[in-house]
C-alpha cells in the first residue's frame, strides 16, 4: 500500500510495468513518503560522476531536507516517479511546475522542469527513455504542455535521451549549461520513436526466452515420464548447446542422466538465463522468488492450475505475473506447452514435444498446446496431405498467455532473420488495436497467416481479454485490411504456410494448369474460378506423359507471359516406381528453376513417393541424427535471405509444395494472390484528404457543450444535423408531422413532392414493411397516406411520422462508424435493406480511412456491381460516396467523443447523393492506450 504525499490521493493508474531495451522488465510508480529509505539506498549506489551531472556539483549524500523534498509530492505541481526492480529503485525522474521566471508555480502555469537520475549499473538499458514517456504522460494529464531541462554539456547520455525522444524542441547554451525545452504534445516522430523502442524491447525480451545460454528445469524428477523430466529429456535429446541443469528439492544426486542436478536454483554457481517451471501450482511462487533472487531472465511455466481452473486460479495467475515482473522476468504461460528454437546455435526444445522439428523458415505460435502439437506434427511428418518440406524456426505455445502474448512474438519475428513466414493459432486477441498495428507492419515484410479458434464462443477461461462489440466477421475483415492471411482451419494454415515459405508471391491471378489427368485438371480449373483466380484452359499431357513431358510443359507454361502461377496435377501410372517419382520431382524442380519469379504447386493423388521426392533434395532436415551442437545440420538459417515479393533468392532451396486435393492447393494459391496484391497496395496506402470546409474547432465546441448535459448522449436530430454539417455532411431536412395538418404544413415548407415516413424504432429504415410513402405530389395524397399509415400501424404518437422532401432516385446505402473499446474506430459500408443485412454483406476499415481505403471499401462488398451499372442500370456517383465516407472518418478521428455515427439511408444517385437519416452518439473520449507511454498489460 502506497501512502499519499500531500494534497491528492495516490494515483495508482500511473503504475506500470515496462519492458526495457535489454528485454528485462521494470515497474514504474509514483514516489511517496514511504520511499525515504529506498531513495537513500538508491542514491548511495549512484556514482559521484552521475551525482555531479544531476546536481552540477559534488553531492555525496542527500540531506534530510532533500529526502523530504524528493518523497513529498502533491501529484499535480510536483511529481516523482521511480523505476524499480525487486522493489528497489534503479532510476528516478521528477518534475516541478514553474512559471515564466523559472520559479515554482501552480495551475495555470503549463511548464515544468524535469530531471533524471539513473543508477550506473542500469544505464544503457533504456530506463530514462521509458521514464520520460511516463512522466510526459503524467504531465499532460496535469495540464503541463512543456518540459524544460538543464543538462551539463558533458552529460551526453542524458542529452541524447531528450533529443532522441522525437518531441519538437529548442536548445540553447548559457552559463555553461545546455537548456532544452520541448513540447509534450505527441508528434508523428515521437510516436514512431516510441513504437520502434517498444519493438526492440519486446523482441529482445522474447529473444532472451528463445535463445538462452543456460536452462534450468525445475521439477525434473528421477524417473522418466513426469512433465519436468520429459522437458529435461527433450532438451538433452535435442542437443541444447548451452548449459543444462536439473532442479528438484528431492534430488540427492549430483547428476541426472548426465545433467548437473541441484536441489535449488540458488545452488547453481553459474548464471541461469531461462527456467522451465514444472512444479505444482502451490509451489510456483517459492520457485519464482528463488529464480528472481538468482537473476534468472525468464520463465516458461508449464504448471497448470491457474486461470483455466476458475476464479481462485485467475487470482493466483495475477499474483504470479506480478511477482515475476517484480524481478524483471517475463513469463511464457502458465499452462504452457513450451518453446522451441531449431537454430543450430541454440537447438532448444524446452517443451513437451518429444521430437525436435526440422529446422526451417516457419515461425509457429499457438495459444493451445493441443493445436501446437497438431501443427508441429503436420509440418514434421511431411504427410497428412501436406508436403513440400520446410521446417520450423521457432515455436511458442503460450498457454494462458498471462504475460508473453502473440503481440510479443510478432515483435520478435518482425526482424528475425531466421523466420520468413509466421503462422499463428489464436483463441483470443487481448489487444486487437495493437495486434492490428503490429500485424500490418509484419505483413509488409513477411507473410502472416492466422487461424482463430473460439470464433463463435467466449475466449478460453484462462485468457483475460477485452470485451469487443464487433462480430467475428468484422474482426476478420479488419485483420485482412492489415495484411493478415485469414484462414479457417489449421489444415489451411499449414497449406498456406508451406506455399509461402518456399515459393515466390504470384504477380497476379492468372493460373496455368497442366497434368496427366484431364479430370483432375478440370477440378483444378473449377477450384480456381471459385477462388476468384483466372485459370487458363488446362493442358492434358495424358496418362502416358513421362517426366520429360512434364518438364517441357512446365518450362513452356512458366515462360508464358499470360500466367502468374502454375498448378501441376499428377496421378500415378500403373506400376510406377519410386525411381519414377524421383525423376518426375527432379523434372519439376528443374523446370521451376527456369522461372524463379513464378510459384509452382503440385496436386497429387496417392503419390506419396512424389511428395517426398519433391522436397528431399533440398530438404532442410538433418541428414543424420546427432546431439552434438551443429553436427549434421543444414546451413544456418540466418545465412539464407528471406523470401521477398519477387521470390526467393538463388541461395534459398526451391521447394515445391504438394497437396492431396485441388481445392486445397488452389485455396492456398488464392490466399497468396490476395496477399501479394495487398503488398503492392500497401506500398502506396493513399492519404487522408484535407477539406477546407471542415469546421473542426466549431465541432469541438459544440461537442463540449452537448456533453456538458451528460455523457452517453444520443443527439437530437437537429443537433446531429448541425454537427455533421460542420464536416460538410448535409442531411436531407425532415420535419415532424404529429398531425395531418402539421404534415401538410411541413410539406408546404419543403415543397412537393415529399415523402411521409415513420421513425418508430420497429419501423425505422424498414420500407419493406410499408412504413414509407414516396412521391406524394399534393396535399390530398399526403393526407390519404397519413391516414393509411395510422390505420395500419398505430397512432401518430407511436409512429412518430416525419415529412421529407424527395431525393433523386438511386441506390440506398448505409455508412456507419463506431468506436469499439478493443479494436478502436471502425468505418462500415453496405447497401441498405434486409437482403444485405441477411447476407452480412458489409465491408469495414479502420479509421482514419485514406482515399485508397474508401475506394476499396465501396468495391469490396458482394453487391458492389449495383453501384457500377449492373444489368444496364445507370452507374451512381461513387466519387461522392467515397468523399462522404472520408468525411465521416475525419469526424470520428478528430473527435473521439463521437462514439457512433449512422447515416441511413444514403441514396447515391447518378450525380450526387442524399443523406436521408442520421444518428450520432456522444460520450466522454475513451482512453487510447496505444497513444500513451509503453506499458505491459495490467494483470
Amino acid at each position: 500500500m502506497q501512502t499519499s504525499s500531500d494534497r491528492h490521493e495516490y494515483p495508482s493508474h500511473w503504475e506500470a510495468d515496462v519492458v526495457l531495451r535489454d528485454g528485462g522488465t521494470a515497474r514504474i510508480r509514483p514516489i511517496t513518503v514511504d520511499d525515504a529509505e529506498r531513495l537513500v539506498s538508491f542514491y548511495e549506489q549512484v556514482s559521484d560522476e552521475s551525482k555531479y551531472y544531476r546536481f552540477f556539483a559534488p553531492y555525496p549524500r542527500l540531506s534530510a531536507k532533500d529526502v523530504h523534498r524528493f518523497t513529498h509530492h502533491d501529484f499535480v505541481d510536483r511529481v516523482g516517479l521511480a523505476a524499480t526492480v525487486g522493489g528497489e529503485f534503479i532510476a528516478t525522474v521528477r518534475y516541478d511546475r514553474i512559471n515564466a521566471d523559472g520559479r515554482p508555480a501552480s495551475v495555470p502555469a503549463d511548464e515544468a522542469e524535469v530531471a533524471f537520475l539513473v543508477q550506473d549499473a542500469h544505464q544503457g538499458r533504456g530506463v530514462a527513455s521509458a521514464l520520460l514517456e511516463h512522466i510526459a504522460a503524467v504531465a499532460r494529464e496535469r495540464d503541463i504542455r512543456r518540459f524544460a531541462a538543464e543538462v551539463l554539456p558533458a552529460n551526453t547520455k542524458m542529452i541524447k535521451v531528450f533529443t532522441d525522444a522525437g518531441y519538437q524542441q529548442k536548445r540553447h547554451f548559457e552559463d555553461g549549461v545546455v537548456r532544452l525545452e520541448f513540447d509534450l504534445e505527441p508528434t508523428d516522430r515521437s510516436l514512431a520513436v516510441q513504437r520502434a523502442r517498444e519493438q526492440r524491447a519486446e523482441a529482445r525480451s522474447v529473444q532472451r526466452l528463445l535463445a538462452p545460454g543456460s536452462v534450468a528445469v525445475i521439477g525434473a524428477g528421477r524417473t522418466p515420464g513426469g512433465v519436468g523430466r520429459s522437458v529435461l529429456d527433450n532438451l538433452r535429446e535435442a542437443g541444447f548447446t548451452g548449459r543444462l541443469y536439473a532442479v528438484n528439492k528431492a534430488l540427492q544426486e549430483k547428476e541426472l542422466d548426465g545433467v548437473p542436478a541441484h536441489r535449488s536454483v540458488r545452488d547453481i554457481a553459474e548464471p541461469v538465463d531461462l527456467a522451465v517451471v514444472a512444479v505444482p501450482a502451490p509451489y510456483v511462487s517459492e520457485v519464482v522468488a528463488e529464480c528472481g533472487e538468482h537473476g534468472v531472465q525468464g520463465l516458461v511455466v508449464v504448471s497448470a492450475g491457474y486461470a483455466e481452473s476458475g476464479p481462485a486460479g485467475r487470482e493466483r495467475q495475477r499474483a504470479l505475473v506480478r511477482q515475476a515482473r517484480t524481478y524483471g522476468m517475463r513469463i511464457i504461460g502458465p499452462n504452457a506447452f513450451g518453446v522451441i528454437n531449431t537454430s543450430p546455435e541454440v537447438r532448444l526444445n524446452a517443451s513437451l514435444a518429444p521430437e525436435m522439428p526440422r529446422p526451417g523458415r516457419i515461425g509457429l505460435f499457438a495459444q493451445s498446446g493441443a493445436i501446437g502439437i497438431a501443427l508441429l506434427s503436420r509440418l514434421h511428418r511431411r504427410g497428412g496431405g501436406v508436403t513440400g518440406v520446410t521446417g520450423v524456426s521457432t515455436f511458442v505455445s503460450s498457454g494462458n498467455r498471462a504475460d508473453v502474448s502473440g503481440n510479443d512474438v510478432l515483435q520478435y519475428w518482425y526482424d528475425d532473420p531466421d523466420t520468413d513466414v509466421a503462422l499463428m493459432y489464436l483463441e483470443s486477441i487481448g489487444n486487437p488495436r495493437k495486434f492490428t498495428r503490429l500485424a500490418r507492419r509484419t505483413a509488409a515484410a513477411k507473410p502472416l497467416v492466422v487461424v482463430q479458434g473460439a470464433r463463435h464462443a467466449a475466449a478460453p477461461q484462462g485468457h483475460a481479454v477485452r470485451a469487443t462489440r464487433l462480430p467475428h466477421a468484422t474482426v476478420s475483415a479488419l485483420l485482412r485490411q492489415a495484411g493478415v492471411i485469414r484462414v479457417d482451419t489449421i489444415t489451411e494454415l499449414v497449406d498456406a504456410g508451406l506455399l509461402l515459405a518456399r515459393q515466390p508471391l504470384p504477380a497476379g491471378p492468372r493460373v496455368a494448369i497442366l497434368g496427366n489427368s484431364e479430370s483432375l485438371g478440370l477440378l483444378t480449373f473449377d477450384a480456381c474460378l471459385a477462388e476468384g483466380l483466372r485459370p487458363l484452359p488446362p493442358l492434358d499431357l495424358t496418362t502416358a506423359a513421362s517426366a520429360e513431358d512434364f518438364q517441357r510443359a512446365l518450362t513452356k507454361a512458366l515462360a508464358d507471359d499470360r500466367c502468374d502461377a502454375v498448378v501441376v496435377t499428377a496421378i500415378p501410372a500403373v506400376g510406377e516406381t519410386s525411381a519414377q517419382d524421383a525423376a518426375l520431382a527432379e523434372a519439376l524442380r528443374s523446370a521451376s528453376a527456369s522461372a524463379p519469379a513464378k510459384p509452382v504447386l503440385v496436386v497429387h493423388v496417392e503419390l506419396g513417393g512424389l511428395a517426398e521426392a519433391l522436397s528431399a533434395a533440398a530438404s532442410t532436415a538433418p541428414q543424420a541424427a546427432s546431439t552434438a551442437p551443429g553436427a549434421g545440420q543444414a546451413p544456418r538459417p540466418a545465412e539464407r535471405p528471406a523470401t521477398t515479393l519477387s521470390g526467393p533468392s538463388e541461395a534459398s532451396p526451391r521447394l515445391i509444395p504438394a497437396y492431396p486435393a485441388a481445392e486445397r492447393a488452389v485455396r492456398a494459391l488464392g490466399e497468396a494472390v490476395k496477399y501479394a496484391q495487398w503488398r503492392r497496395e500497401v506500398a502506396d496506402p493513399g492519404k487522408v484528404p484535407e477539406y477546407e470546409d471542415i469546421d473542426e474547432k466549431g465541432a469541438a465546441e459544440q461537442i463540449d457543450e452537448l456533453l456538458s448535459r451528460g455523457s452517453g448522449l444520443t443527439l437530437a436530430p437537429e443537433d446531429a444535423c448541425v454537427l455533421l454539417g460542420r464536416y460538410g455532411i448535409d442531411v436531407h431536412r425532415a420535419l415532424p408531422a404529429p398531425t395531418p395538418d402539421e404534415a401538410a404544413s411541413a410539406a408546404r415548407t419543403l415543397g412537393y413532392p415529399v415523402a411521409l415516413k415513420t421513425t418508430a424504432p420497429h419501423l425505422r429504415h424498414r420500407a419493406d414493411l410499408g412504413g414509407v410513402r414516396l412521391d406524394l405530389t399534393d396535399e390530398a395524397q399526403l393526407r390519404r397516406a397519413y391516414t393509411e399509415l395510422t390505420d395500419l400501424f398505430g397512432t401518430p404518437e407511436v409512429l412518430r411520422p416525419v415529412v421529407q422532401g424527395m431525393a433523386p432516385r438511386g441506390v440506398d446505402t448505409v455508412v456507419r462508424a463506431v468506436i469499439d473499446p478493443a479494436a478502436g474506430a471502425v468505418l462500415s459500408f453496405g447497401l441498405a435493406g434486409a437482403a444485405s443485412e441477411l447476407l452480412g454483406d458489409t465491408a469495414h476499415r479502420l479509421v482514419p480511412v485514406t482515399d485508397r481505403d474508401a475506394g476499396s471499401l465501396v468495391r469490396s462488398i458482394r453487391t458492389a456491381p449495383l453501384l457500377f451499372g449492373w444489368r444496364g442500370s445507370a452507374p451512381v456517383d461513387t466519387v461522392a460516396l467515397e468523399e462522404l465516407m472520408l468525411r465521416v472518418s475525419r469526424l470520428v478521428d478528430d473527435h473521439p467523443e463521437v462514439v457512433a455515427v449512422s447515416l441511413e439511408p444514403v441514396v447515391v444517385a447518378p450525380r450526387g447523393l442524399s443523406v436521408l437519416g442520421a444518428t450520432v452518439r456522444l460520450a466522454r473520449a475513451p482512453v487510447r492506450d496505444d497513444l500513451g507511454p509503453r506499458t505491459l498489460p495490467v494483470v
